[in-house]
């Protein structure tokens, strides 16, 4: 049981490190989530097919606060359920079944922190002036990769197939407000040789965007300017001439303003969960990648 609350609060920094959040940001968290999940008990225990009386059954082995604990520490350090169930004093399936029940209340609770930004609030960014011509206030998006087991079909294989990673992956995309680094957007997570600019128009985010708002990306978003009038990306290099020497200012200007989206990444994966081979066969990827969305997102606002 040495993974439980009551012992690992009197090792601040070991709980940090498990979890990536500190004692108090995670009580807040658990005082958030406490309705959500007596909600879900409830439902649980009213679901047609369920052949025993409300109340009746086997008690829960751990408090509703280790459960979640549970889970974030699954998701910050992603060890296999036989490991999590001893760190927390329960069985391996125990383990897998509160990791399976508390990820879809992070996912919510992950998605109502999402806010695109708003043009009539807050000051607005001091650009240089060679990005005159770009958006004075706008989301900043990417994407990443995780590897993911292989499926057994060839055929089906070859769609998940990363040229860029040489592996099989799975892509998200990450939309992140530059004025704090807060994620504004998490869309489904797809196969990983799909383009960036491919999974943007699928997310309907450019649509979404507040009058006002603008979008930036990188090389792999060449495009967007037609796809949303606020929309700007890195000039491209004149093929088979020298890059002009105002390109060169304007890109590395323009890489100084969307670094912001790189750091939100390196946030994420962070989180061993995104990071590791995924083990779940590709199930319920989106769930997580918000999850954890929603914990950088309090770690920011923090």
């Amino acid at each position: 049981m040495i993974g439980r609350y009551r012992t690992l609060t009197h090792h601040p920094a070991v709980f940090r490190a498990l979890t990536g959040m500190t004692v108090p940001a995670f009580d807040a968290l658990s005082q958030e989530l406490a309705p959500h999940q007596r909600a879900a008990a409830a439902a649980r225990g009213q679901r047609p097919d369920r052949r025993r009386a409300p109340g009746a059954g086997h008690p829960f082995a751990l408090a509703p606060r280790d459960q979640l604990l549970l889970t974030v520490v699954w998701l910050r350090r992603y060890p296999i359920f036989a490991v999590l169930g001893y760190l927390f004093g329960v069985e391996e399936t125990t383990a897998l079944r509160t990791v399976a029940r508390l990820v879809p209340l992070l996912e919510a609770a992950g998605q109502a922190t999402f806010r695109l930004p708003d043009p009539g609030k807050g000051k607005r960014l001091a650009l240089d002036r060679l990005l005159a011509d770009t958006p004075g206030l706008a989301v900043i998006v990417d994407t990443f990769e995780q590897r993911v087991q292989r499926p057994r079909e060839r055929s089906e294989a070859d769609t998940y197939y990363s040229g860029k990673k040489k592996q099989h992956t799975l892509k998200s995309q990450i939309a992140i407000d530059e004025r704090d680094g807060r994620i504004v957007d998490v869309p489904p997570s797809v196969r990983g040789p799909t383009a960036d600019l491919t999974v943007l128009k699928a997310s309907g985010l450019l649509d979404r965007l507040p009058p006002g708002v603008g979008a930036l990306g990188d090389l792999a978003y060449v495009g967007i300017g037609t796809l949303h009038p606020l929309g700007a990306t890195p000039r491209r290099k004149p093929r088979g001439q020298p890059r002009p020497a105002e390109d060169v200012a304007f890109n590395t200007a323009f890489a100084r303003r969307r670094i912001g989206v790189e750091h939100t990444i390196g946030r994420l994966r962070g989180y061993q969960a995104l990071t590791q081979t995924d083990r779940h066969h590709r199930r319920g990827h989106t769930a997580r990648v918000r999850a954890v969305a929603g914990l950088v997102n309090r770690r920011v606002a923090a």
